[in-house]
């Protein structure tokens, strides 16, 4: 199954908010017959929307995603949180999460236009697992850094919260070396997930019999 490239707008409304796939919050809507009245879901449904909350925000293919699990339910540790962490560190997120980028689409967008240095290599891989002390920046080209240096004014703007394991040199003086600037404290924790309401044993308990 391919990357999800429709509307935005009908999955938050289904799924609830995914800040990576878009700042849009969703609409409710309320039967008109019976306002207070909820359809009971299935335990299958449920898992199911759990899983998709997931695959879209973090913006995969479901082969993609089975492929985290099955790596998350080999290491040590609780499946469900290693396979948050796992997530959590690619550097698509990692951009989206320093507020280098709006969405996490907008931020595999700069990866795959090699805008994106990491330890001041160019790294054009979306999937790229961020490990601590590691350095992102943009390129020193006009393009690169004008485009990130909008995204992290509109995030500004939106007081985006910056997590603890990233820390953001943005602005830290005049050389240029030290403007648009993030770096990897630590692997992140299960506080520091960008996606809050996600229930992970879920998603495990749905790809069970796959991995």
């Amino acid at each position: 199954m391919s990357r999800y490239r429709g509307p935005r707008q009908k999955k938050i409304n289904r799924l609830g908010s995914l800040p990576g796939l878009t700042s849009k919050q969703p609409r409710v809507k309320k039967d008109p017959r019976n306002p207070s009245r909820a359809k009971k879901k299935s335990q299958y449904r449920i898992r199911l929307e759990e899983k998709q909350k997931l695959r879209f925000h973090y913006g995969l293919t479901e082969r993609q995603l089975l492929k985290y699990v099955r790596i998350a339910g080999k290491a040590k540790g609780p499946t469900g949180q290693v396979l948050l962490q796992l997530l959590e560190m690619r550097l698509d997120n990692t951009l989206f999460r320093l507020g280098m980028a709006s969405t996490i689409p907008q931020a595999r967008q700069l990866v795959n236009h090699r805008h994106i240095l990491v330890n001041n290599r160019i790294v054009d891989i979306p999937s790229y697992r961020c490990k601590p002390r590691d350095i992102i920046s943009a390129r020193e080209k006009e393009k690169s850094r004008a485009l990130i240096q909008n995204y992290l004014d509109s995030s500004a703007k939106n007081q985006k919260a910056l997590p603890d394991h990233l820390i953001l040199n943005h602005r830290l003086s005049d050389d240029p070396r030290d403007l648009l600037k993030g770096s990897v404290k630590q692997i992140v924790d299960r506080e520091g997930i960008g996606l809050k309401e996600i229930k992970e044993l879920l998603v495990v308990e749905y790809y069970s019999r796959q991995i």
